[in-house]
């Protein structure tokens, strides 16, 4: 009976010898799989969708072989208590990266993002034509003409010319172009009417919106800062006198395409709503996305004397508060080689 029990008490330690074994083997087999870089060729997108669970997951890195067993990523998940806190969403996986840093991502919610730059000036057909090949979104206003865009991403059914906020944006990869238009629209709004609440008095705009047309008109006027807030206060004067703003960047947007780059007297001749050479008042519309800083001049204008300007052609201008002291500067800038631009008269 010893004898038998004895040999009962080592067959059961060599089973718990081996079990042991067995069990230390697939803890270092796992750690090891935890930790070996997944040798990627070039970097690569991986969903964890909306209530996906550790074993979907775990089978999909096991399907594509960044793990040998399924199981490794359950236990090794699920042992950590990180399976309520995996996030869903996008993932970029580098060829470094371990299964257990991509389980971190997860956790973090360090998804695929992408950044892009709307410049001030530009107008909502350039900001299609950019959206249109960035990376990572969904294109669902492919279609949309541009003077729709607005309606299209959920604003008030008019023009969306300088509705949208030039700004530098971050989008998560499939995030709709819609969404990001949107997100450029409300940041618009909030600019305006926070500059719209602190403006100066006696401004001769009707509306926010006229502020938002002035500030279009100052944006493609100079791209100096220093000289907007005196842009802005040469028109300001303009229409509190009811002189015309005669302004090229408005007739330039009213041509369109017939635009060649060239302006001649024939196009400011050329009655279009834009035309400030014929119209008096303000355009229709914005002609370009603003950015905060003419808004911001367009609210608080430079006060002066000044009622007319001449480009110098290095990017600055000459003011002149008669229009015989504008006329010498015309033909002094003019007799250098500078084509009269910007120059009301």
């Amino acid at each position: 009976m010893r004898r038998l029990l004895w040999r009962l008490a080592l067959a059961g330690a060599i089973v718990v010898i081996a079990l042991g074994a067995a069990a230390g083997w697939l803890w270092r087999d796992l750690q090891q799989n935890l930790d070996t870089p997944l040798a990627l060729p070039a970097p690569e997108l991986f969903e964890v969708a909306p209530g996906a669970s550790v074993a979907t997951i775990a089978r999909a890195f096991a399907d594509r072989g960044w793990l040998r067993h399924p199981l490794y990523l359950r236990l090794y998940v699920t042992r950590a208590g990180l399976a309520a806190r995996l996030q869903a969403g996008w993932y970029e996986l580098l060829p470094d990266d371990t299964p257990r840093r991509i389980v971190a991502r997860f956790v973090a919610g360090d998804v695929k993002t992408y950044a892009v730059t709307f410049v001030e000036g530009a107008t909502v057909r350039d900001l299609l034509a950019q959206t249109a090949n960035l990376p990572g979104l969904v294109h669902e206003l492919a279609d949309t003409a541009p003077e729709r865009v607005l309606e299209a991403i959920g604003g008030p059914d008019e023009a969306a010319e300088g509705w949208l906020f030039p700004s530098t944006y971050y989008y998560r990869h499939a995030t709709s172009d819609r969404d990001l238009l949107a997100r450029a629209h409300r940041q618009m709004a909030e600019v305006l009417a926070k500059h719209w609440a602190t403006r100066d008095p006696d401004l001769p705009y009707a509306s926010p919106y006229a502020a938002l047309i002035m500030a279009s008109i100052i944006e493609k006027e100079t791209g100096l800062a220093d000289e907007r807030p005196t842009i802005a206060g040469v028109f300001v004067r303009r229409l509190a006198r009811g002189m015309r703003l005669q302004t090229d960047p408005s007739v330039i947007y009213g041509l369109g395409n017939a635009f060649d780059g060239n302006l001649r007297r024939v196009d400011l001749e050329r009655d279009t709503p834009y035309n400030t050479y014929l119209r008096s008042g303000l355009p229709p519309t914005p002609i370009c996305m603003p950015g905060e800083a003419a808004i911001a001049a367009a609210l608080h204008p430079a006060r002066g004397d000044a009622l007319y300007f001449v480009a110098r052609g290095d990017g600055s201008h000459v003011f002149s508060a008669t229009l015989d002291a504008h006329n010498a500067a015309v033909r002094d800038y003019q007799r250098n080689g500078t084509r009269r631009q910007d120059a009301p008269k």
